[in-house]
């Protein structure tokens, strides 16, 4: 049985996953969740309404990544990078979440790698 098969990486295990936001939850509060009343910080936690939020990632990457923004941290498999870019543009709108100027240029050189990638998304409830 594969449970995940993304990016070159296949795992059979359930193990060897977790389940990871896609703008951590220390970044989200610096970006503006500490203003956020506590059901609206529990509903980002647990927002299962976007495909792009929670995302499911093997312990290592978990682990890698922390709670670091894109100017800190970025996929360590070039193909992964246009998927995190525009999963991280679609999460901050929809959440209301301030960008930061090194995270904006780290995002901005990402996006140059990229083709045209449409970023959609659904202002959160």
């Amino acid at each position: 049985m594969v449970l995940l098969r993304r990016h070159d990486v296949t795992l059979t295990a359930p193990g060897g996953l977790g389940i990871d936001h896609m703008v951590p939850l220390a970044e989200a509060w610096d970006s503006g969740a500490h203003t956020w009343t506590p059901a609206r910080r529990e509903a980002y936690a647990n927002d299962l309404d976007a495909d792009r939020n929670l995302v499911a990632v093997t312990a290592r990457t978990n682990r890698s990544n922390a709670d670091q923004d894109p100017a800190d941290w970025q996929p360590p498999l070039a193909d992964a990078s246009c998927t995190y870019a525009t999963d991280w543009v679609a999460t901050k709108p929809r959440w209301q979440l301030t960008v930061d100027d090194r995270e904006r240029d780290a995002l901005t050189a990402l996006a140059a790698g990229c083709g045209q990638e449409t970023v959609s998304y659904e202002p959160a409830p």
